[in-house]
């Protein structure tokens, strides 16, 4: 995205070939950050807010960049925000649950 504001976006059709027009039309666009700026504007946003938010980007900017010299040094104890092992579910606690449960009410699997 360009710093500069662009004026109106406009791109000329040659040799009848529409595709081509439309993608640079769509690169100018995204270029001219007029779209960016539309969505921003769509609603109003606290200066307190915007703050807040910076400041936590900071923060966990700051953390990533620790751990990461962290790791470099050799500190092999440190993990990466996220990098969790997920528990595998365990299905069979669901059957059985549900077998308790027709057991109780004197229903069969069929």
């Amino acid at each position: 995205m360009r710093k500069e504001k662009v004026g109106i976006v406009a791109v000329k059709v040659i040799k009848g070939d529409i595709n081509r027009a439309l993608k640079k039309y769509k690169r100018k666009v995204n270029d001219s950050g007029h779209l960016f700026e539309l969505r921003e504007r769509q609603e109003y946003e606290k200066p307190k807010t915007t703050r807040r938010i910076q400041k936590q980007k900071a923060i966990r900017e700051q953390q990533r960049q620790t751990i990461l010299e962290k790791i470099e040094n050799g500190d092999k104890s440190v993990k990466l925000p996220g990098s969790q092992k997920k528990k595998p579910q365990n299905s069979d606690k669901k059957t059985s649950n549900t077998e308790d449960l027709l057991a109780k009410y004197g229903l069969d699997r069929k």
